[in-house]
């Protein structure tokens, strides 16, 4: 269950607990775990859990429980979530209250998700995405789509606005945001929309931490429509572990 070493109960720092959405794809569920990893390695001596919300196990409530039992009285809980929507804001209290139905005496602290927090984009997500990109188009382009999962969730489709936004500054390009469900514009409708406009290389920056069938369509789908390059989700990028361990621990110089 664990990646790195365990620290001892009451010494060391807080165990970090990364908690994921949780798919039926296997993929999902091995790029939460090399993350788990890519953040060890960039923290050695943390322990770093992976949970899952839904078709994985374990769940974050039984990892809590498991390190209450093991003398633990802390533990910091991570949302691998690049919106606070529903899961942010239901699903994870709920796991977290109960744990400590079993465990009291465990004091959870639930760290912000890896979106932008209180309207700020860290520039560790930007990096990261900048990252991927250039790995899938190293030649350029002139126009880009960040395509999100998607949400019904007003605040957190505004929060992946702010996202291209960000990147639309950083890389001096026109950047628009597309959604694999729950709300418009598809990926292909807003490359189509982009290349109507002018711009003659448009690649898309897919805005997912693993993959899976919504990543799989978006790659169809632009294609089909001519994007020049769909990028990686991010999985296991050395900016995405330094963001991690900063939503880990706010004060620290990650």
């Amino acid at each position: 269950m664990a990646s790195g070493p365990d620290p001892a109960p009451g010494g060391g720092p807080a165990p970090v607990v990364l908690v994921a959405h949780g798919s039926r794809e296997s993929r999902a569920a091995e790029a939460t775990r090399a993350l788990a990893r890519a953040v060890v390695a960039a923290r050695p001596g943390t322990a770093v859990l992976p949970s899952w919300l839904d078709h994985t196990a374990p769940d974050p409530t039984a990892v809590l429980r498991a390190l209450a039992a093991a003398g633990h009285t802390r533990a910091v809980l991570v949302p691998l979530l690049l919106t606070a929507a529903h899961h942010r804001r239901v699903d994870i209290p709920a796991a977290v209250a109960a744990a400590r139905e079993t465990a009291p005496e465990l004091a959870v602290r639930v760290a912000d998700v890896l979106g932008p927090a209180d309207g700020t984009v860290d520039a560790r997500l930007l990096a990261g995405l900048r990252r991927r990109l250039a790995e899938a188009e190293p030649g350029g382009f002139d126009a880009l789509v960040l395509a999100a999962a998607g949400t019904r969730d007003a605040r957190a489709r505004a929060s992946v606005g702010r996202v291209a936004a960000a990147l639309a500054a950083d890389l001096r390009v026109p950047c628009t945001v597309s959604y694999a469900s729950a709300a418009p514009p598809t990926a292909d409708v807003a490359v189509a929309r982009l290349r109507a406009a002018g711009a003659r290389r448009v690649a898309v920056a897919a805005y997912f931490l693993a993959p899976g069938l919504f990543h799989d369509g978006v790659v169809a789908a632009a294609g089909e429509a001519g994007a020049v390059a769909v990028s990686g989700p991010l999985t296991d990028a050395p900016e995405l572990a330094e963001l991690v361990l900063r939503r880990a621990d706010p004060g620290d110089r990650w």
